[in-house]
């Protein structure tokens, strides 16, 4: 009986150590994940899984890593394990369906939404989704009831009477659509894709003045969207506005440079201006994506001609002649071009076959110009058709299924324009500043010495590991372990609990970085390394934590207080911006406007610097330096600061 007792009080604390360690895990991986690092926080899970697998929590967080990834099959898998382990958590079934619908399999999403459902039957975002799926198995009835299920209850939900609208569509009852549709604009005025769906149904009905002004509103909200521009494009094209519709068309193609509507509708329109060299660049980029397209190949071989390249211009013909061996308008082209090089024989067995079709009343005559009555379905491979601006075979609306996992983790948090702080790491990264490597003093000097084999760069975006690295990280890891046990020299030990922290800093395990950094400014309190890594580690576990609810106010200051620190012992322009960071944060702009200053007079090419100070003056009511100041960061590699300066001179 006593050997029991004991066994039992010795049982009971390692159940409690493994029970937390498997939480760490777990919270290390949901960090991970947070900071879209999604091999990383697949291993962590892993281990989650392995030490604990009754455990739903790693199976459904390791599945929303692998729905990240893209790995829909997997991640719907690990949502199967985690309800086997708890069938009552709505948020698995509802990745699940999100994870089915990915594979087109809208009958099981279906099922999935049904059982989320009964937990929760007061989430829209479920029945928004569940209609979606009966919408693509063409059960119109069914979506039309539970739509009414959702205007009854969320009357204000505007995209229920868009879907509404697209489902009288597919019944092809217009006028209800219509209905539908402008009561969801009523609603919601500020949806561009209720405006594109508005002009899709005037584009079909050809009223092309309309679709214009609905599209113009739509791209007003919607500015990135590229099919609005294309289909704006074919209602100015309709109204005879040739130069709006090459500029729409430009625009599109700087959005999607692979748009193969855009790139063919273009060459077209040059050719049809002259500007015969770029339209023959459209069509090569159209033929490089579709080499077998006989519209763009013969289109090609009409430019070439008109260029001088006729050997060019013969093997564009000859392909197509080849499929279409009755094209007349094309053996007569074909013909031109041989007669021009000095192939007599060939040009006349091309000239026979045209006559001979006259005789037989079969020759079709010249071909007309490009004409605004006459559009082509994409997928029309009437080769006669050759010169007629292309059209989507369905101008279909794009579902946007409502869920947090919805898009990519960051569209979860906060919106925050500010570029993040600056970290060590024994990872590289490409700078999105072309050609800045970033250089600090102390860390140089860390290199020469300690870090030889191993060193340290200054980074603002860590790396993404693959599965490889993370493991080499963990076994550097449990090697550093093991040296530090064995080791009695104390500033020896200090010395590799800061490598240690800093591996721990690349895997995201920031806690465990903390911890190490803590230890080692025990031994080496004048460490301007070790505060600024501990500052950075600690703004990046507040970060999360924030997401998850928890106020950080109080770390925020100590995230300030070690940043402060590290400046006394290092006046680097890197520490000077991270607390620009961290003022940002507390929304004091004024202070981080100095700090921000105080980096740029250090380093003048600090591009991050001047794109933070642009916002922190934006947000001070300083609009033209703000904007100066985003103008310089544009100037120096990122170019993400012209959208934002755009942006705010609206």
């Amino acid at each position: 009986m006593y050997r029991k007792i004991v066994f039992f009080l010795l049982w009971v604390p390692m159940v409690a150590l493994a029970q937390f360690k498997t939480d760490r895990l777990v919270m290390i991986g949901r960090s991970a994940l947070y900071f879209e690092d999604y091999v990383l926080s697949i291993q962590y899970f892993n281990q989650a899984i392995s030490a604990k697998p009754y455990l739903y929590e790693p199976w459904f967080y390791r599945g929303v890593a692998k729905f990240y990834l893209d790995d829909f099959a997997g991640a719907e898998t690990d949502c199967s394990e985690a309800i086997k382990r708890n069938p009552y958590v709505v948020g698995i079934y509802e990745l699940r369906g999100l994870c089915r619908i990915r594979q087109e399999r809208y009958g099981e999403a279906i099922k999935d939404y049904n059982q989320a459902l009964r937990y929760d039957p007061e989430s829209q975002s479920l029945w928004h989704n569940r209609v979606l799926c009966h919408i693509h198995q063409k059960d119109y009835d069914t979506a039309l009831l539970q739509l009414d299920t959702i205007i009854t209850r969320w009357s204000r939900h505007a995209p229920a009477y868009a879907m509404q609208a697209e489902v009288y569509i597919l019944q092809q009852d217009t006028a209800k659509a219509i209905t539908a549709l402008d009561k969801s604009l009523e609603v919601d005025p500020y949806d561009g894709s209720l405006w594109s769906q508005r002009a899709v149904i005037s584009l079909s009905r050809k009223e092309w003045k309309e679709s214009e002004e609905y599209l113009s509103k739509a791209i007003h909200l919607q500015p990135k969207q590229a099919t609005n521009y294309i289909n704006r494009a074919l209602a100015r094209f309709n109204q005879n506005n040739l130069r709006g519709t090459m500029a729409d068309y430009d625009t599109a193609l700087d959005l999607d440079p692979n748009n193969f509507l855009g790139h063919y509708n273009r060459g077209l329109l040059r050719a049809q201006v002259g500007d015969d060299n770029r339209a023959i660049t459209d069509f090569d980029f159209v033929l490089n994506l579709e080499p077998d397209n006989l519209m763009a190949l013969f289109n090609r071989a009409l430019l070439l001609e008109n260029t001088g390249n006729l050997r060019g211009a013969i093997r564009d013909y000859t392909k197509v002649i080849d499929e279409f061996p009755n094209f007349w308008f094309g053996l007569q082209h074909r013909a031109s071009c041989y007669r021009r090089i000095g192939m007599t024989k060939q040009a006349e067995q091309d000239e026979f076959r045209i006559l001979k079709a006259q005789m037989d009343k079969r020759y079709l005559g010249r071909q007309p110009r490009l004409s605004k009555e006459q559009m082509r379905k994409r997928s029309d491979l009437d080769i006669e058709k050759y010169n007629q601006l292309a059209v989507a075979d369905e101008q279909e609306v794009e579902h946007e299924y409502q869920s947090e996992y919805r898009g990519r983790v960051q569209n979860r948090r906060v919106a925050l324009d500010y570029l993040p702080m600056y970290i060590l790491s024994y990872e590289q990264e490409q700078s999105q500043v072309k050609q800045y490597i970033a250089f600090d003093k102390q860390v140089d000097a860390y290199n020469v010495g300690q870090g030889k084999g191993r060193p340290l760069h200054v980074v603002s975006n860590q790396s993404a590991l693959d599965e490889q690295d993370t493991k080499k990280y963990f076994a550097y890891i449990d090697t550093l372990s093991s040296q530090i046990d064995r080791e009695r020299n104390t500033r020896q030990a200090a010395m590799l609990l800061f490598k240690r922290a800093l591996a721990y800093s690349v895997i995201q395990n920031f806690e465990a970085a903390i911890d190490d950094l803590s230890t080692y400014l025990q031994v080496d309190s004048a460490s301007s390394l070790a505060y600024w890594q501990r500052a950075a580690c600690q703004s990046k576990l507040n970060a999360f934590n924030a997401s998850q609810g928890t106020d950080v106010r109080m770390k925020t200051a100590n995230v300030l207080s070690d940043l402060t620190e590290a400046i006394r012992y290092n006046e680097s322009a890197y520490l000077y911006y991270n607390r620009g960071n961290v003022y940002v944060e507390r929304n004091d702009y004024q202070h981080a406007i100095d700090d921000y200053t105080k980096a740029i007079d250090l380093d003048a090419h600090l591009a991050e610097a001047y794109y933070n100070r642009g916002l922190a003056r934006i947000a001070n009511k300083q609009q033209e330096a703000g904007v100066s100041d985003l103008s310089k960061a544009g100037e120096l590699g990122l170019y993400t600061a012209y959208s934002i300066i755009k942006r705010y001179r609206k």
